[in-house]
């Protein structure tokens, strides 16, 4: 398979190239892959999204839900030229998923609607490539549906790049309609034919003062970049073709510029123009290489998504960066460690097709490589010079609790979380100690259903969800002094155990300690530690029914008895003390309080403030965020009691793209009526 991707096209080398398809939730990228594919012949005929007979987008979860929530995948050919296509999601949940693809890609197609309400979201997709840096071209889909001009909406986007977003085409309008577009650098004009390509016509009179205008436009923003063409342009000369081609060209591959096309990818309209720039415009692997810092004939392969599929079992698909790959061939991790894939396949939707050969450029899937992970950097033949960067996972913003409704389940369940969080390392698994509950901690709402979802469709599992209890813990304001005393006869030894303990509080934070002043030998040397023992057992549950912090006790006095005294005996008369006096003490419930950073466009500020302040947050301030033209960052406290949903009316505030982190801060006195609920809610009977 490999070598025959290797040829020479128009004096190009055509290696197989590797294409995101990226951008915001509904922009219409799975229906631009599907156009695509039409375009080149790698389906009869495009499926639709809304009818459910997309390739991508075929999972039960995606279908249900009509939206992307794992990466499509699907290989094409071109003009003699090779492409994998990676459909990545558009939901703020999922886009981790297009972040695990980027760095097997050469470039990326941004899909865009021409809607300014979209800004934001849009924002997100071009930052994750410009911090990467990371070739980009913009796709301005719907074009059907625009109204306006195309010039005006492409400036009411701009504030989401920090790049120059340059205009290569403008539509040619025809009652409100578009009709066809003009490239500005082939200064041609094209009319859109349903079901055939484009057809080519002289531009317009009425639209050559437009064309003219907007071609300038373009050029002078490509003279930034250009001292040449800025003379030219000073001196009114009219550049060669050729030099604009290779301005756009090269400063698109060297992060300078965004180019945009548009188009329409429910109609087809815009697909062969974009394809063909993709052919004579985009990096191939060896620039990739190079971006990548790897050596020039290193055989290396990172794992850019997995998959577990019913029949094949575990799918590891990865970009090959050089050299060729062939079936059987050894592959090696960054600590020498040695793995042979049962296959290599190449992914065309969820189909995975056997093949025995890959070359650099191919995006290949790994046959049951099991303790091969997301990201991981492997090497054909021997341990690789580099690890490439992983993108870290970013921090869960909603949790579940999860269990199975048989408890005959319990193992497969655990099997079946490990499989769900090895194929989206955004989802995270965890066994809390303090409540015992198994809980999954994802990106938002959405991104937990589908979670759930797949337990129960592919896995056959009946799992129940639930909210996790909070970690409340309890402390004491006052102190005293007091006797527990131990004692049973019933034949035979008996038991005697008697000490004398002084509680006190400690402060917030310092847990708790156990001290002993004993003199005398009143109790033995030997008993102490089953004492502290009890005592320790005892500040597991308190008084209000949860485990006890920031208490100081002391042994100061007590009896015992030459016969009937043990270790168990002393253990349960400080479990006696504990349990009578941590009552006198004045007890009183801590909630945990969590250091929350939200991170939202600036305009929408003020309502986090009150969405924060109305969860009974403590604001400590706000400020733009760090290379986020239009961003703020909220910081604040709040109780962890009140993040269980905050997410989603972060999100419904914010057009869907707010987010935050939390760390555990302190924990705070809770009194009165929601004391008294939380205590009540603790007490209950199972």
């Amino acid at each position: 398979m490999g070598e025959k991707h290797v040829g020479v096209a128009g004096g190009r080398v055509s290696s197989p190239r590797s294409v995101a398809i990226i951008g915001p939730f509904a922009s219409g990228k799975t229906t631009l892959l599907e156009a695509l594919l039409a375009r080149t012949g790698a389906i009869g005929r495009q499926g639709s999204v809304d009818a459910k007979s997309s390739l991508g987008d075929s999972s039960d979860e995606a279908r249900d839900h009509a939206m992307s929530v794992e990466a499509n995948i699907a290989t094409c050919t071109y003009k003699g030229d090779h492409f994998t296509f990676i459909d990545c999601p558009g939901s703020v949940e999922f886009l981790h998923e297009g972040n695990s693809v980027l760095n097997g890609v050469d470039i990326a197609v941004v899909v865009a609607e021409p809607d300014e309400k979209k800004t934001a979201a849009l924002q997100l997709i071009l930052k994750s490539l410009e911090q990467r840096n990371i070739p980009h071209v913009l796709f301005l889909n719907k074009i059907d549906k625009a109204t306006g001009s195309v010039r005006a909406m492409l400036q009411a986007l701009q504030p989401a790049s920090s790049l120059p977003m340059v205009l290569r085409q403008i539509p040619i309008w025809e009652n409100g309609v578009a009709t066809g577009f003009i490239d500005l650098a082939l200064e041609r004009a094209f009319v859109y034919q349903d079901g055939k390509p484009s057809k080519t016509i002289e531009i317009p009179d009425d639209e050559r003062g437009r064309e003219v205008e907007a071609r300038y436009a373009m050029m002078e923003m490509l003279a930034d970049h250009d001292d040449v063409l800025m003379e030219q342009l000073l001196e009114d000369e009219s550049p060669e073709n050729e030099i604009i081609f290779d301005d756009l060209v090269q400063e698109m591959q060297r992060g300078e510029i965004c180019p945009v096309f548009i188009g329409s990818a429910i109609k087809g309209n815009g697909i062969r123009r974009l394809l063909k720039a993709l052919r004579h415009d985009a990096p191939d692997v060896v620039d990739t290489r190079k971006r990548l810092g790897l050596g020039e004939d290193e055989a290396v392969l990172q794992v850019l998504k997995t998959y577990h599929t019913s029949h094949g079992g575990k799918l590891s698909v990865a970009r090959l960066f050089g050299g060729s790959l062939k079936e059987g061939a050894l592959l090696y991790d960054s600590h020498g460690e040695e793995y042979r894939p049962s296959g290599l396949f190449q992914m065309f939707g969820l189909q995975p097709k056997k093949i025995t050969e890959a070359a650099a450029g191919d995006l290949v899937a790994l046959g049951k490589l099991d303790d091969i992970e997301t990201g991981m950097t492997l090497a054909v033949g021997a341990q690789p010079k580099e690890t490439l960067f992983v993108p870290g996972s970013p921090d869960p913003v909603l949790s579940k609790g999860i269990k199975a409704t048989e408890r005959k389940d319990e193992v497969r369940l655990s099997t079946a979380l490990s499989k769900l969080v090895d194929e989206d390392p955004s989802l995270s698994v965890t066994q809390v100690q303090s409540t015992g509950e198994t809980v999954l901690e994802g990106q938002g709402e959405m991104h937990l259903r589908v979670a759930l979802e797949k337990l129960t469709g592919r896995y056959g599992l009946s799992v129940k969800s639930f909210e996790p209890r909070i970690p409340y813990k309890e402390t004491i304001r006052g102190k005293t002094e007091l006797r527990g005393r131990h004692k049973k006869q019933s034949g035979g030894h008996g038991q005697f155990g008697d000490v004398v303990l002084a509680i006190q509080p400690m402060p917030r934070g310092e847990g708790h300690s156990f001290n002993d002043t004993i003199t005398g030998g009143v109790v033995p040397k030997q008993y102490i530690p089953s004492v502290g023992e009890g005592v320790k057992e005892a500040l597991e549950k308190g008084p209000l029914g949860f485990p006890v912090v920031d208490v100081a006790v002391t042994l100061k006095d007590g009896s015992y008895h030459s016969v009937d005294s043990s270790d168990q005996a002393f253990r349960m008369a400080g479990i006696l003390a504990m349990r009578d006096g941590l009552k006198e003490c004045k007890p009183v419930l801590l909630e945990p309080i969590d250091k929350v950073v939200v991170a939202c466009p600036s305009e929408t500020t003020a309502r986090i403030n009150a969405i924060v302040s109305g969860r009974r947050g403590q604001i400590l301030g706000f400020d733009a965020r760090d290379d986020w033209d239009g961003w703020d960052e909220v910081e604040a406290m709040i109780p962890e009691s009140e993040l269980s949903d905050l997410i989603v009316e972060l999100r419904s505030a914010t057009a869907g793209v707010a987010t935050f982190s939390r760390n555990f801060d302190h924990l705070a006195e809770l009194s009165g009526k929601a004391a008294d609920k939380v205590i009540e809610s603790a007490t209950a009977p199972a």
